[in-house]
């Protein structure tokens, strides 16, 4: 008889005395098993449902596969969790939000779950940052966040390409250098190696380095939460052990805002510009909710427990889905865990601040900008399954109604539109209507810059002020022109 077989008949007796005998899980039929599997297979080939996506039929996507077969397993086990094998492990499979939860609860509180580990839908694994407890506030409070979301946002406005879109390392590295002043202090604001090695140390699923990893992380993060914002401190014995008590929580926060901040906020933005949100709160909740960063984590099970009349034996793996279990439900939004940002069973209370830097970041942009989607493209009625912030360009058009300030933009970006070859003329058309919004803020600063009453003085004054008047009423006819031609490729 197996290990795993002696604890299932273990908790058997001991739930015998209480009530029911526990009972295994029930295991899935082997062509189910199959089904399963191939879906997961097939995420790992872009190409193989091309023709169905083409043809419209959801139901032979590698996303409708999946959906149509956990639907089947809820209509067959009466909804109850179910084992599948496939090539990646054996799972134990919740099929319902409400499942998924009470399972995880139990099992926390029985203290029988090991670290849990991300998986992608092609059961690639990858590691998680170890959800811990918050000790301390973070460097910066909510009633000091706006402020501080504003100096970093508007840098990374600035840079912009002339077109107005947003170059994927520029928001990358500026929404880093946010989190970590937001959440380290100012003094680790600059300190872009801090992300790096956050980054190594969480990623990777647990191996032979990932104590070293670790290691390096709490060396890197010490001397800031030693001494917040170059504050000197007492160096007395109790603040070197709080400091080493904060370090692992203020590790999973950095790493929570960091991920909100240049993930889930590019995502709130792309979704505001099509017209899925109204408002920054409703932007990210949307973005959360349709592309959660932790979308699925295997929970390896430690010691045998028992929920409700099944016993859960030692070596199971849980896989959950929650968002896949969400669409099942008619996307509903029930319940906090596991969250979108963290993979924790009962919640994780870090997830709340990573969630408020997101909405202040995309309220912050909208308030100075207008976000337009350049590709791909995006529509209210029907939102792709999945929504990669590296290959997603937004553009920042101006404002309307925005006057002029009498600054020439001599100093914005002057690189040229970047083409997305391939795609819709509507795409086409909203960068053409992005360098349109940026031909006619020229035309604004350019007038503005003329009315100066510096160029009254002498005749030589004149005849600049003559000629910067000539470039506004061409970058005005050049701004009418490409702004018909935006209108002719989006109709």
């Amino acid at each position: 008889m197996s290990t795993a077989d002696t604890a299932v008949e273990t908790a058997d007796t001991t739930a015998g005395t209480a009530g029911p005998p526990a009972r295994r899980p029930a295991t899935a039929w082997p062509v189910e098993s199959a089904l399963f599997s191939a879906a997961m297979i097939a995420q790992r080939l872009p190409w193989a449902d091309a023709p169905a996506r083409a043809l419209g039929l959801d139901l032979l996507t590698r996303e409708g596969l999946t959906r149509g077969l956990l639907a089947h397993l809820r209509r067959t086990r009466s909804g109850r969790p179910v084992r599948l094998r496939t090539p990646f492990g054996t799972f134990l499979v919740p099929l319902s939000t409400a499942d998924a939860e009470g399972l995880l609860a139990r099992a926390e509180q029985a203290g029988a779950l090991g670290p849990a580990t991300g998986i992608t839908e092609g059961g690639q694994r990858y590691g998680l940052s170890p959800h811990v407890a918050p000790v301390r506030e973070p460097a910066a409070p909510d009633a000091d966040l706006g402020p501080l979301v504003a100096e970093d946002v508007d840098r990374v406005i600035a840079v912009r390409r002339g077109d107005g879109t947003l170059e994927w390392h520029d928001w990358y590295e500026g929404m880093l250098r946010l989190s970590r002043r937001v959440v380290v202090g100012a003094a680790a604001a600059d300190d872009t190696l801090l992300s790096r090695v956050l980054a190594a140390a969480t990623a990777p699923p647990a191996g032979r380095s990932s104590e070293a990893r670790a290691a390096a992380l709490r060396r890197r993060l010490a001397p800031y939460l030693a001494a917040p914002d170059g504050a000197p401190g007492d160096g007395t014995a109790e603040d070197a052990a709080a400091t080493t008590a904060a370090i692992p929580a203020a590790a999973h926060l950095l790493a929570l805002v960091s991920e909100a901040a240049t993930r889930s906020a590019l995502q709130a933005l792309a979704l505001l510009a099509a017209g899925c949100a109204t408002s920054p709160e409703e932007a990210v909740a949307e973005a959360l909710h349709r592309y959660p960063p932790v979308a699925a984590a295997v929970y390896p099970v430690r010691e045998p427990f028992v929920w409700q009349d099944m016993a859960v034996a030692p070596g199971t793996e849980v896989l959950c889905m929650p968002g896949r279990l969400r669409e099942l439900e008619g996307g509903s939004r029930r319940g906090d865990a596991p969250s979108a940002l963290c993979a924790a069973p009962s919640g994780c209370a870090a997830t709340r601040f990573a969630t408020r830097v997101a909405e202040e970041i995309v309220r912050r942009i909208t308030a100075e900008a207008r976000p337009v989607v350049i590709a791909p493209r995006l529509a209210a009625d029907r939102l792709p399954d999945e929504l990669d912030p590296r290959t997603l360009l937004v553009a920042l058009g101006e404002l309307t109604g925005h006057a002029g300030d009498g600054r020439v933009t001599v100093g914005m970006p002057t690189a040229l539109p970047v083409l997305a070859y391939g795609h819709a003329p509507q795409s086409y058309g909203a960068l053409a209507g992005a360098s349109a919004d940026r031909l006619e803020r020229h035309a604004e600063s350019l007038t503005a810059c003329a009315g100066n009453s510096g160029w009254s003085k002498d005749e030589a004054g004149e005849r600049f002020r003559m000629a910067l008047l000539g470039h506004a009423d061409q970058c005005a006819r050049a701004a009418a022109d490409v702004r018909r031609a935006a209108k002719r490729l989006t109709d």
